[in-house]
């Protein structure tokens, strides 16, 4: 061994190779992103204080991201992949139509009361006309998500209809009908007027909707969907 050279340490622990360093700082910026883009919207959020959050210079964001709309865009996927997951995770495979709708129903409302902030980064996507137009593969990464949810919906329902639970119907519409009206609903929380004309607490307005909608949706000769012992996963 030269006199240049050093034996390594065995009992030092070897540094985080140059990936796991990058994707440290990856996750930083995305932890601080979510924060000041749940707080301020997509619009407000700045750029600055995201980089002062994560422990970065700004620069070191546009090494990571071209704009602002990307680092939104990541930070969206990346919740979206748990939300994903955890409504997987909450299908039971031996439930009826009826129960896998009502736990799926009871999931959603569930990710809400726990997430609220998460449903706040939706606001810029759907308020365009308002904040300006977005980038388009910006909106379209939004609606490639959505339609994944409204997919397990539709294919709960179309199995509801082989087995003879369901009435027949466009089982993508009725999908769509029940994630527009739990989203309706969810949102009248955050209208001190919408509050007051709701007059009963949210969780039970929420039921009685998706019970009325599966009411409507179920054959006569099969019991009508029981929301009273729902799981509130």
């Amino acid at each position: 061994m030269s006199s240049r050279e050093v034996a390594p340490d065995p009992r030092r622990s070897p540094s985080p190779g140059r990936e796991e360093k990058k994707a440290e700082v990856r996750r930083r910026i995305l932890e601080a992103a979510k924060e000041i883009f749940f707080r301020d919207g997509f619009m407000d959020a700045n750029l600055d204080e995201i980089a002062e959050l994560a422990g970065v210079a700004k620069g070191t964001l546009y090494r990571y991201f071209d704009n602002k709309a990307q680092i939104y865009l990541a930070v969206l996927s990346r919740k979206a992949r748990r939300f994903e997951k955890k409504l997987q995770d909450a299908l039971d495979p031996q439930a009826t139509p009826i129960e896998a709708l009502v736990r799926v129903s009871r999931f959603y409302f569930q990710h809400y009361v726990e997430n609220p902030d998460y449903f706040q980064i939706f606001w810029a996507i759907e308020n365009q006309a308002v904040i300006g137009e977005l980038p388009s593969e910006l909106v379209e990464e939004v609606v490639r998500l959505w339609e994944e949810s409204l997919g397990i919906l539709a294919e709960i329902i179309e199995r509801g209809i082989a087995q003879g639970v369901f009435a027949p119907c466009d089982a993508w519409e009725v999908a769509g009908i029940l994630w527009t009206l739990a989203n309706a609903i969810i949102r009248t929380e955050r209208s001190s007027v919408q509050r007051s004309l709701r007059r009963r607490a949210l969780d039970t307005f929420f039921d009685d909707a998706i019970a009325l909608v599966l009411r409507g949706l179920t054959r006569p000769a099969v019991c009508e969907p029981d929301m009273t012992n729902a799981p509130r996963l």
